[in-house]
């Protein structure tokens, strides 16, 4: 019988994990701060900070909601970065993605502390993961390895196919599954056989945002899929990078669109912000 993975249920596990903790040095007179970047009003923006508001206030963390006009220049950017970099009472600094057209994203990421840097998104927190160091990890593909680890999930040994080479989900997600002792192989849009190769998975990671692309032909009879992709179908329903109807009798273990990978997100953020308070206060 196929395991679906509960998302919802596990990252509600996490923040009752931090909430307890957060609680515990609130009792002590301290408080650890999340301060959130918006630029312009980008309806899908909005709608993740305030996701991330509740999150925090759930946890008990300190949510800084600090939202810029369209027009915000570049250099007023990255000053207010420069100031929450110096303030002592924030300890995790986030940009919303996507900027206005008329910011350099890699400057804006760069600009944060790697102390704050609580997305996992500056180089010097992508080069930790690459060497093995200790740094913040991408929010996504930490909360991938969360889901598979509290669903009792083997990776050591295992061949994991990860499906799209982004910065954010598909390379840490092959360094982390690395970690772990798996054989990572990455498929992308220029990958030549992709369905033979992800037919060779034991875990199977859909990543490239297109919906309902993976279907039971691109699966190996009881392999574990972890669907990363937030689409929406003909009817407007969400729905993943994976046709979960047709794929999930085929599997061991699956995640759904929603309520698989996207709660982890969040919750895995706020693992990081008590990671970086905790950092600056060792």
């Amino acid at each position: 019988m196929t395991q679906i993975i509960d998302g919802k249920k596990i990252s509600g596990e996490i923040k009752d994990e931090i909430r307890e903790q957060v609680e515990a040095l609130a009792k002590e007179g301290k408080e650890v701060c999340l301060a959130v970047i918006q630029v312009g009003n980008n309806p899908a923006s909005t709608v993740y900070v305030r996701n991330k508001k509740h999150a925090c206030a759930y946890v008990g963390i300190k949510s800084l909601a600090l939202e810029l006009p369209e027009e915000t220049t570049q250099e007023e950017l990255l000053d207010k970065i420069r100031e929450l970099n110096e303030d002592p009472k924030v300890n995790g600094i986030l940009v919303q993605l996507p900027l206005p057209a008329h910011m350099d994203e890699d400057a804006v990421i760069a600009a944060i502390s790697p102390w704050k840097d609580v997305d996992g998104f500056h180089p010097v927190s992508v080069g930790a993961l690459s060497i093995g160091q200790e740094g913040f990890i991408s929010c996504t593909p930490f909360g991938i390895i969360q889901l598979l680890k509290r669903s009792g999930i083997e990776m050591d040994g295992k061949h994991c196919v990860i499906m799209g080479r982004s910065n954010i989900v598909g390379k840490p997600m092959a360094q982390l599954m690395l970690r772990e002792n798996a054989t990572v192989t990455i498929v992308h849009s220029h990958t030549p056989n992709i369905r033979e190769l992800t037919r060779q998975a034991d875990i199977l990671v859909a990543a490239i945002g297109k919906t309902k692309f993976v279907t039971e032909e691109y699966v190996k009879e009881g392999a574990v899929v972890i669907d990363v992709g937030i689409n929406r179908d003909e009817n407007g329903k969400l729905c993943g990078d994976v046709d979960f109807e047709q794929v999930a009798e085929k599997t061991s273990a699956i995640t759904p669109v929603p309520g698989g990978v996207g709660p982890m997100t969040i919750a895995m953020l706020m693992y990081n912000c008590l990671e970086a308070y905790r950092r600056q206060n060792s």
